[in-house]
Order: structure tokens, then sequence, then C-alpha cells
């Protein structure tokens, strides 16, 4: 069904180009809630499925995406006409979709070839350590590529320990979710935000301090924890050996992909292609093409065996692309009403997030951000509070940046509360269980996120966002 339906709508956009130049769009102002009802369903399927029916989800998730996304697309195309839903879906692929997976896939695939051998040793200090990098790595290879390059080698050094779960469960706080907050590249949201015209270091100046509290805070709970564990312990600990690293052609690439996002947003040539009224601009057709290079050279120039060794799949990123191509069509109706505004349905969301004076209410805009990003996805949560403040990038940036800071914070900190908050989540859940870590259940990881998170982000609310 997902290739029928690609095929189709593929040679679609094949025989209309005469009409690019009048595309209809999407009047919000004239649609109901629920028009929203898919974009809910896809994410309640993607909270729900792999815990309530996972032989299903795991099977047949590809399918039920695509179902989705035609719920969303065939009542578009009903109500006001095959074209506008064309013309929707083409804006969706090319404007919204299509740089965010080919970012993914490129650090995906490069951070899968760089393989570390070694024992940090289990200790509570090596263990800080080794949290405190990934945590650093994360802004730089995305919090996919740094959990998946630290969380094997960080549970073997584990392993001997009578207490290691909370080794994990701090390590997807931090490597996972809040060390992703410094740029574009650490996490999905901040991409998606830069997608829309969002500086590059926009995140990185305007979010480092709070980003450094939070982690040191969380650090810090975690070294008083784990040295309590550690003294009550009667297994001496595995003796420290000096990390490898493998794969080391693949450090070199993660700086191409980093030249080329920042080449994207300072070369303008000025130069668009109009496809069905989405203007596609040269310089992202370029980063683009040149970052699915930069993964074809990574498999080439990596050995095979470092990919082995990190037990490297293309599933994860094969159900990310699947899943994000259902979301980025059936959030269309939901973006389309917020542009509406007040005049839209989703006018009472405004009301909760704006005080009397129509002023930004930015701890409303933190919290609502960050409570939905941990039971849906971070990424189109992010998207749809930034549409909601106004959805203009250069006014959030600068007169509205309180507002744009709140956003950030709320959808990468608070992706951590849960296991589906965030992608590499519950990749470092399956890992760690493959492992023989007897990791918390859904609701147990939930008290440990509230009781080590939630008084940290209550104190980031009052010192940062209040």
């Amino acid at each position: 069904m997902t290739r029928r339906l690609t095929l189709a709508l593929a040679a679609a956009i094949t025989f209309a180009p005469q009409v690019a130049h009048a595309a209809p769009t999407l009047d919000g102002a004239h649609m109901g809630w629920p028009w929203a009802l898919p974009f809910a369903g896809i994410l309640l399927s993607i909270a729900t499925g792999p815990l309530l029916f996972p032989k299903i989800w795991h099977h047949h998730y590809g399918k039920i995406a695509a179902a989705w996304a035609l719920l969303t697309l065939v009542p578009i195309a009903a109500a006001f006409g095959a074209s506008t839903a064309l013309a929707a879906f083409v804006h969706a692929v090319l404007a919204e979709y299509l740089s965010f997976i080919v970012l993914l896939f490129a650090l995906y695939t490069v951070a899968g070839g760089i393989h570390i051998i070694g024992n940090f040793g289990g200790r509570p200090l090596s263990n800080a350590a080794v949290l405190a990098f990934g945590a650093a790595m994360a802004s730089v290879v995305g919090t996919t590529g740094a959990a998946m390059i630290l969380v094997r080698p960080l549970i073997q050094s584990n392993a001997a320990r009578q207490h290691n779960v909370h080794v994990v469960v701090f390590f997807i706080f931090l490597v996972a979710n809040i060390g992703g907050a410094l740029s574009p590249l650490g996490d999905p949201p901040l991409f998606v935000g830069f997608l829309r015209g969002v500086d590059f270091f926009w995140t990185t100046t305007h979010l480092f301090a709070e980003t450094v509290l939070t982690a040191a805070l969380v650090l810090a709970m975690f070294i008083a924890l784990d040295v309590w564990y550690a003294s009550r312990e009667d297994e001496p600990h595995a003796q420290m050996g000096a990390p490898r690293l493998f794969g080391l052609i693949n450090l070199p690439l993660i700086a191409v992909i980093i030249g080329l996002i920042l080449m994207s947003a300072t070369w303008k040539p000025g130069i668009t292609f109009d496809i069905y009224g989405t203007k596609v601009e040269l310089q992202n057709l370029v980063r683009d093409g040149a970052l699915v290079l930069v993964a074809l050279a990574s498999l080439w120039l990596t050995p095979d065996e470092h990919r082995a060794a990190n037990d490297f799949t293309w599933e994860p990123i094969r159900e990310v692309a699947k899943l994000f191509a259902g979301i980025f069509v059936c959030i269309i109706p939901v973006l389309a009403m917020l542009e509406a505004g007040r005049d839209g349905p989703f006018a009472w969301l405004l009301d909760a997030v704006t005080h009397g004076n129509g002023e930004h209410h930015e701890v409303a805009f933190f919290w609502l951000t960050g409570i939905l990003s941990a039971f849906l996805d971070n990424a189109p949560t992010y998207l749809v509070f930034f549409q909601l403040a106004g959805g203009d990038a250069k006014e959030l940036m600068t007169t509205l940046a309180p507002t744009l800071a709140a956003i950030s914070m709320g959808a990468v900190y608070m992706g951590a509360l849960t296991y589906i908050g965030n992608a590499p989540n519950f990749m470092v859940y399956a890992i760690a269980e493959e492992r023989g870590v007897k990791m918390p259940s859904f609701f147990g990881y939930m008290l440990w996120s509230g009781a080590v998170l939630l008084p940290v982000l209550a104190l980031i609310t009052f010192v940062s966002v209040a």
C-alpha cells in the first residue's frame, strides 16, 4: 500500500508541473478539530504500538503509518479538491520531510561506523565521565549517534555490578536527550526549527547556560546515587582498559556533515525551483545530495566488521523514515489550522499559551511542549508549538527569543520523561534488555524520570523560563 501510494503521488507530481505556480493552499480557518484526528491517531499508535501489540507493530508499522496518511489526504482531496491535497503533500515531502530524514540517515550511517573497544571500569567517576562526554557529543553527532556509539561499552563496563539499571536510565536522560540541545544536529526538533529558518548556532548561544546547568544537576544526582550503590556492592569493579576507537574515517565525515549544514545556512545563490507551489532552494538540494554521498562514503570506507561489532542494522532508521513520513503528512491539517490563528479551531490553545494582553506565556510554552513531547514525539510537538508561536523564525529568534527557547528546551529536555519521548530512548532500552540489564517498565521508568528530572525542570523554570 505504501509503495502504490508513493508511485501514484509521484506520477501526479510528474504530470502536473504546468500548474506549479497556481497550486492551491489549504485554508485552516474553514477546518474543524476532527481534521487533527489522523495526527493524534498516528502519534498514539507510535506511543502504544510497541508496548500493547509489539509483534503486530514491528511487522506492520509502515502500513499503519500509511493508513493514517491516507486518512489525512483522501478527506482533504474530497473536501478541498485533489489539487489541494497534492500541493499539501508535495510541500510536506519537499519542504519538511526530505531534508529531515536525509540528515538523520547521514548521521546514523556515519555514527554507526564508529566502534569503541575497551572497559571504562564501571566506577562512579568513570561512568560520570562517559555520561558527560556522551552529552557533549550528542550535539555534534546527534542523540541517536552518541547513544549508539557509547551505550554498549558502557553496559559492558558495568555488567559485573549488582546495581547497573540506574546507569542506563541516566544515560537516556543525558546522552539520548539533554545533551542534544545545543545544535540542530543534536535532536530532531531542533533540526525542524533549522529547516524553518532558525540559525544553526541560535540554540548554542541561547540555551548553553540552561543546558549546562540541567546536565550538571542531573549528572551530580547520578554521581551521588552511583557512589551510594557502589558502596553497597561486594563484587570488585572491572579493570579499566584504555578505550580504542575504530572507524576513524568517520570523524572527518562528521565534520563534512557539519560543514554542509553551515553551507546551506550561509550560501544563498537565490536559485529556487517551484514544484507545485513548493519552492525548493538550490543550496538545500546541494546539501541533501551531498549528505547522501557522505553516508555512502562512510559505507564504502568503513570496514564491515566495525558496523557488525556495533550490531548495526538498518531497521531503526527504516522505522524512523516510515513513521515520520506518516507524521509529516498527518500534521498537514494541524499546521493549516494553527496558521489560521484565532480564526482557526485551535484558538483555545493559543489562549492557553498567551497572557490576557496577548503576550506569550513562556512557562506554558515550556511545560506544554515538554509534556506533550514526553508522550508523543518531540519533533512534531516542537513543530506544532513553533507554529502556534507565530511560525516566523526571524521574530522568534529576536523579539520572541524567550518563547523559542522555552519551546526548544521543553521539546529536548522533556523527551527524556518517557521511553517514547525521543527515538533513542527505546533503542537504548532494547539494547540494555538484550544485554541482560533489567530495565524498569514504562511506568517504572516514569517514576525514575519524575523523581530525577521534574525537580530539575522546576528549577530551570524558575531560573530561566519564568
